[in-house]
């Protein structure tokens, strides 16, 4: 994609879309002010290009450590679940649904079902066990994802690869914080170079982050996802951080190693390999709580410190003035060759919707305790279709592939929006290990039978859905 034009003025996005609280209705500039502006789909609608698939973790579906490899695996998510500190059950990944011996009879199933595209994630310690190229390069793990993406493109299935679901090399937390250290920068850009040679001539889409704001959060806020850190005194059973600061630092540098990523694929590989590149984040929608300025802005405030956070560094180069003026000093700077590498650094956009929230004020003096829970002075109580048009407003239009949400028939409704719609992918293939949920929620559209030697078993959904692809 070509690189972006940029107002020299920078507008605040928030201004510039749909007012959810008004059909019809665009909010001014002005707090409380209104002006009047009325701004996957089904098989048989959509367009030709458009993709309806699977998406998967590594974590999720593959034993976390490999033992018969030479040279076995070890990521900081692993650690997390043996420690079991945080997980439902005490339950861990080490065997999960085994997907690394299985993934023929998944390519299987997902060509039965008539898809056409699988979305998974590469696992960064499978194939650098240390975490970087000095440390050596597992040859199984290549072989493993080699023949997973041979036996793909063999069943016409387009591989969408995740460079980064969450599940660091341990080797780089304990060398020197993982995320939390500028580092990272360098070791995730030979890491994805590596990818690049290895699989880039035949895996043409790569999704650099999934959900970076769910990393940062989970990780280093609540404490509930890997590395498990937080403030202490928030008494949420992880010791060790600063939710006041570590979460910043965790997504600037996540930022920095996406488009250090980017930059390098374009430099080097795109024109040759014909590929594409974009990151995935994930929003949810806020709805002012009542029609008071407070409340407005708080609602403005949130998606500032959700999706904001992340999107206007790869629109304008630094984050949004909300989030400056509210976090002060704990909020990292970007210089000045850092913003314009960050500027348009994405070829397409994956958008992960689950939910929206109601937003109140509610005012926190920030120099006692920080946290980033407080910092957007928003308490959060709890549509698809305006976050589509904030992806559209503020990436000048760019391609967005939606995950993970709610209702095709909605999709197929908002066209009219101008979104440029290429693809939908659906969470989950397999039910598998859910992170701090451990095995006590099932997302799959295939049931997996953990006591019966991991049988797959089509649920009425995948009946359904497989039906309905015929359409």
């Amino acid at each position: 994609m070509a690189a972006m034009r940029h107002p020299d003025k920078v507008e605040r996005w928030s201004d510039r879309i749909p007012d959810m609280r008004y059909p019809g209705g665009m909010r001014d500039s002005r707090p409380g002010g209104m002006r009047d502006s009325r701004p996957s789909g089904m098989r048989d609608s959509r367009p030709a290009s458009q993709r309806v698939s699977f998406l998967e973790q590594p974590h999720r579906l593959i034993n976390t450590r490999v033992l018969h490899m030479s040279m076995a695996e070890d990521q900081v998510y692993g650690t997390l679940t043996l420690i079991n500190i945080q997980v439902k059950e005490r339950s861990n990944g080490d065997e999960t649904v085994d997907a690394y011996h299985r993934y023929k009879e998944d390519v299987g199933i997902m060509k039965g079902m008539s898809l056409d595209a699988y979305r998974f994630s590469i696992s960064w310690s499978r194939i650098l066990p240390n975490g970087k190229l000095g440390g050596g390069v597992n040859k199984e793990g290549i072989a493993y994802y080699n023949n997973l993406i041979n036996e793909l493109l063999a069943n016409d299935l387009q591989p969408f690869i995740t460079l980064f679901h969450w599940d660091l090399p341990q080797a780089l937390e304990d060398e020197y914080g993982g995320f939390l250290s500028p580092l990272i920068v360098d070791d995730f850009r030979d890491y994805a170079e590596l990818c690049f040679k290895e699989f880039g001539d035949r895996v043409k889409h790569w999704i650099t982050l999934n959900e970076p704001w769910s990393y940062s959060n989970g990780g280093y806020v609540t404490g509930n996802f890997a590395p498990g850190r937080c403030s202490e005194w928030q008494k949420l059973n992880c010791t060790g951080g600063d939710s006041g600061t570590e979460p910043y630092l965790a997504s600037h540098y996540q930022l920095l190693a996406h488009a250090a990523a980017v930059q390098v694929y374009k430099k080097k590989y795109q024109a040759s390999q014909k590929g594409k590149i974009g990151i995935t984040i994930v929003s949810h929608w806020f709805i002012p709580f009542s029609n008071t300025t407070n409340d407005q802005n708080a609602a403005e405030q949130a998606l500032d410190f959700m999706y904001g956070w992340y999107m206007d560094p790869l629109t304008y180069g630094d984050y949004p003035h909300s989030m400056r003026s509210l976090v002060g000093k704990r909020l990292p700077k970007f210089s000045k060759e850092q913003s314009e590498m960050l500027k348009g650094s994405y070829d397409f956009l994956g958008l992960n919707y689950y939910t929206a929230n109601y937003a109140a004020h509610s005012p926190h003096n920030n120099s006692i305790n920080p946290s980033y829970s407080t910092d957007a002075h928003a308490k959060l109580t709890s549509g698809l279709g305006l976050a589509l048009c904030l992806s559209k407003r503020n990436s000048r239009n760019s391609v967005v592939h939606k995950e993970q949400v709610q209702g095709s028939n909605y999709i197929h409704h908002r066209k009219w929006d101008g979104v440029k719609v290429k693809g939908y992918f659906a969470w989950s293939l397999l039910d598998n290990f859910e992170w701090n949920s451990g095995y006590t929620v099932r997302f799959g559209i295939n049931f997996v039978d953990y006591k019966d030697r991991l049988r797959r078993h089509p649920k009425l959904s995948a009946f359904w859905f497989k039906n309905f692809l015929k359409k």
